[in-house]
């Protein structure tokens, strides 16, 4: 199941920058613990994915997970060893901008000691630094 939207007012778009905090998604909101990114960065549909494999896996049906993040920008990308000019590349896939501070993964429903082993092994599967946050605390 590959992450994209249905529909959107541009086939491609333009670069824009990765920095700054996150103001909004900086809490959690539905689960018990969360994972928080702690860089900015672009994560992939195709990261987002193996992350819910992993999940689904660990947790054998029990808690439930939520995904705060939707890959939304499409990234071109042109050909190997073409020249220069020639417009625009090809759409490659879909990321999700991730500003730091901004709780991507949320887990409820099993003891926190196992919440923090599943969203450990998440974050491997992740290209930013992200760490183990609790509702309520730090």
């Amino acid at each position: 199941m590959l992450l994209m939207p249905r529909k959107t007012k541009y086939r491609k778009a333009q670069k824009g920058k990765r920095r700054g905090i996150a103001t909004t998604g900086d809490k959690i909101t539905f689960g018990e613990y969360g994972l928080k990114a702690l860089e900015n960065g672009y994560i992939r549909g195709t990261h987002m994915e193996a992350c819910r494999v992993v999940v689904a896996r660990k947790m054998k049906g029990a808690g439930k997970l939520w995904i705060n993040i939707f890959p939304n920008k499409p990234i071109s990308k042109k050909p190997a060893e073409t020249r220069m000019g020639k417009g625009k590349g090809d759409l490659d896939h879909w990321v999700a901008v991730v500003r730091r501070g901004r709780v991507l993964f949320e887990i409820s429903g099993v003891p926190e000691d196992f919440a923090k082993g599943v969203l450990r092994l998440v974050s491997f599967k992740l290209p930013v630094k992200s760490k183990f946050v609790k509702r309520g605390g730090l």
